[in-house]
């Protein structure tokens, strides 16, 4: 396992209105410039499985609403469902557009605009289908003093790579919320040719 240098800001209040919870900031030292984000609730290093959710930064649909994709819905839901049980964690990664950057992700757009899917958009641009790496989560998740987690994810590769970095997934909570008009396509295409885990939507 390749050796990982962490910064690791202050624990601060984060009072929202869907709940009071903390933030630390982590900084991986060999990318300093991408700052990830846990937001918690709770006590986390009690040696109990954590309700957890890993959310990849989509400043369209987290900050803007998009309807292009789930991640909005989903950013609210898992903060949710954290306040609701009163313990948990949702790691903010900084991995835009699917690991490709708000720049590229964009000219993907303008690609399924034009009539292709998100991984043909992604794959014309000289991008895999999903650049997105997880193993440094489960490195932040330790120095949260935690290491077994109740996932909220519907992607069956974020329980695969926490596994080979020493996390237990014990159990794994669907989070399929936002289906719409304008993003059905899309996530059709996450189901029949990433492997996510879509049976019904709220």
């Amino acid at each position: 396992m390749a050796e990982i240098k962490l910064e690791i800001s202050p624990t601060a209040k984060l009072p929202t209105r869907l709940g009071d919870f903390q933030i630390t900031i982590f900084r991986d030292m060999a990318e300093p410039a991408l700052e990830h984000a846990v937001i918690s609730m709770g006590k986390l290093d009690d040696g109990r499985p954590v309700l957890c959710r890993i959310h990849s930064e989509c400043l369209t649909g987290d900050v803007m609403g998009s309807l292009r994709c789930d991640c909005g819905f989903q950013l609210e839901a898992a903060l949710s469902m954290i306040a609701k049980e009163g313990r948990g964690a949702l790691l903010y990664m900084r991995q835009e557009g699917r690991g490709i950057g708000l720049f590229n992700k964009i000219c993907a757009y303008k690609l399924q605009d034009e009539g292709m899917d998100t991984v043909d958009a992604n794959l014309k641009l000289g991008f895999g289908a999903d650049e997105r790496h997880y193993g440094l989560c489960g490195h932040i998740m330790r120095a949260m003093g935690f290491n077994k987690v109740i996932l909220m994810t519907n992607n069956p590769a974020k329980i695969h790579s926490l596994s080979k970095h020493r996390i237990e997934v014990v159990e794994r909570r669907a989070l399929e919320y936002g289906r719409n008009t304008y993003n059905e396509e899309y996530l059709k295409t996450k189901e029949m040719r990433m492997g996510h885990l879509l049976h019904h939507q709220d």
